[in-house]
């Protein structure tokens, strides 16, 4: 039985976690209001999201390491037909208090794109040829939750499942969750301090 959610407590020790968030301090001062729309395209609407953002290309060392987990969970749980991580960048996202981000799912037929075709010198024709005729549409959505639960009040991960029922994602540090990308979900309103996680999406052809 596959589950629509599911989450590693990965126990990443806690220099490993601050080693990630003071590598990760470098792009604080680039951090910007968040959009709202996928693909990096989109317009800042507090009413629906209200927080911040920068983006890290996943050539950044922790790129290689949440793709790990992204093989481990779609090998284990749901086995999608993946390609990489939406636009090669992952999500350094903030949110101070009294920030939140409403109901929204990551993906839907409107969020499906042609990838950003850039040609080789020819020594890669064959998927060249590949991602020309391909369509991308986001099929898994995850978070690695970087934030001390003591370091914050409020600013839960919720979800809705299929029966309209939901749930909490756990909050302790270090964890990766992974979901559905069509699953419904929330940031709850931050009533103090800070949380900050990494966020990213995997793209695949688009479903058949």
């Amino acid at each position: 039985m596959a589950f629509q959610t599911l989450w590693y407590q990965t126990d990443l020790p806690k220099d490993i976690i601050e080693t990630i968030e003071k590598d990760l301090k470098v792009f604080d001062e680039q951090a910007q209001d968040s959009s709202v729309g996928g693909n990096g395209i989109g317009e800042v609407d507090k009413v629906i999201r209200n927080s911040k953002n920068v983006w890290i290309p996943t050539s950044h060392w922790i790129g290689g390491f949440l793709w790990h987990y992204v093989q481990r969970a779609n090998r284990e749980n749901f086995v999608y037909d993946l390609t990489c991580i939406d636009g090669e960048n992952l999500q350094y996202t903030q949110y101070g208090e009294g920030q939140y981000y409403n109901w929204h799912i990551d993906a839907g037929i409107d969020s499906a794109y042609k990838p950003q075709i850039i040609t080789s010198s020819g020594q890669n024709i064959a998927q060249d040829q590949i991602n020309l005729n391909g369509e991308y549409i986001r099929k898994l959505s995850f978070s690695l939750q970087l934030s001390d639960p003591e370091d914050y009040r409020g600013g839960e991960v919720q979800f809705m499942d299929m029966a309209g029922k939901s749930f909490f994602a756990p909050k302790q540090r270090g964890t990766i969750i992974f979901f559905d990308s069509r699953t419904p979900h929330r940031v709850r309103k931050v009533k103090s301090g800070m949380r900050k996680s990494l966020v990213g999406w995997v793209v695949g052809k688009r479903w058949r």
